[in-house]
């Protein structure tokens, strides 16, 4: 089932259920990335967050709810999510812990994930055991803590399993300008493949970067390497679970379960979705692909003023079943013309140092 994600994801109007630090920072992001709709506390006190007035019921409410962040305990959490859904709520991040991913501590928890999500009915839930997102596009952000996105006019989609790879990688410094950043939590309802595919509507999203733990219904990653094809937009996988203690981790986390490397990689290869293997891989993959696109061949140049390096990129590029063609005979000529007649012409290119000053 795919649900319509693009009211929570663009709201008009952001509920903040629950007191405290945490919603008083949901208020606080949403106004420093710039956020122009409207945003309403709701507490049973009655009392103010973030200086705004709060209304004391979910069923107080006399408009649209678009998205809610949803910052209680789990318990109350359900009735705060079938309340949403019964005002007929866009969506919602349920930020509460304690639920599948912590059954192992407490078997309850099980059970309270499975009556959270018939409590949600239709109404998509992002979580829970999540953080929220950012939509820098539009300058929405239901988000509970620092970040460092600022609002661009185009740029990635990045989705994590973890809240804190996400805040990590908002602070990037790297020019790679991101669009979104989701969290995905336990994914009790709202999977992470399905929430890609509904930034894939975006057409201001260059590129999907997909931090995963676990896959979970494969049906619907297939669905999303199809259309991420038919669209050009590439999607590259940080996958997690080579090792037995990062499986274990993986439950212990979201309650995914990683399964074995080697099935993951064949399945990635299956689908045609590139995998990296570290954070920093990851945000220089998807730079590239931001700026460049994905290759249309393997048949590359390069152009370096080093010998050594035009070394090191041709190895490189052997162990990744990449060409570098021989140059052409009129590209022999626009070169020797532009670089002089002292410079060796090959593909890769050492362009030397004889035009370094020319101006």
């Amino acid at each position: 089932m795919t649900r319509d994600l693009s009211r929570l994801l663009k709201p008009r109007a952001i509920a903040v259920i629950g007191g405290g630090a945490w919603c008083a920072s949901i208020v606080g992001a949403a106004r420093r990335i710039g956020y122009a709709g409207e945003i309403f506390p709701v507490h049973p006190a009655g009392k103010e967050i973030a200086g705004l007035p709060a209304l004391r019921r979910i069923e107080d409410r006399r408009g649209p709810i678009d998205a809610a962040f949803i910052g209680i305990n789990r318990h109350a959490t359900i009735d705060a999510v079938a309340a949403l859904a019964a005002a007929g709520a866009g969506g919602a991040v349920c930020f509460a812990s304690g639920f599948t991913e912590a059954v192992a501590e407490d078997e309850a928890g099980g059970d309270l994930q499975a009556r959270l999500v018939a409590a949600a009915g239709e109404m998509p839930v992002l979580g829970p055991n999540c953080y929220g997102f950012v939509n820098a596009l539009d300058r929405v952000a239901i988000w509970p803590d620092q970040h460092g996105m600022a609002p661009v006019e185009r740029g990635v989609a990045i989705l994590t399993q973890s809240s804190n790879i996400a805040i990590n990688l908002s602070m990037q410094r790297r020019a790679l300008p991101i669009g979104y950043i989701v969290t995905c939590g336990n994914m009790a309802q709202t999977g992470q493949a399905e929430i890609a595919l509904a930034l894939l509507d975006d057409p201001r999203v260059t590129a999907i970067g997909l931090h995963i733990e676990g896959f979970g219904d494969l049906r619907a990653w297939e669905a999303l390497a199809a259309r991420a094809h038919d669209r050009g937009v590439p999607l590259v996988a940080l996958k997690v679970g080579a090792s037995d203690q990062a499986r274990a981790a993986t439950i212990s986390h979201t309650a995914s379960l990683a399964g074995s490397d080697a099935g993951a990689q064949a399945f990635l290869d299956r689908l045609g979705i590139a995998r990296v293997r570290g954070l920093p891989e990851f945000l220089e993959t998807l730079k590239l692909l931001h700026c460049a696109g994905p290759l249309t061949s393997r048949r590359i140049a390069s152009i370096s003023c080093s010998g050594g390096e035009a070394s090191l990129i041709a190895d490189l590029a052997t162990r990744r079943d990449l060409d570098f063609p021989p140059l052409s005979a009129a590209q022999r000529q626009a070169l020797k013309v532009a670089l002089g007649p002292m410079v060796a012409l090959a593909n890769p290119l050492d362009y030397h140092t004889y035009v370094w000053r020319d101006a």
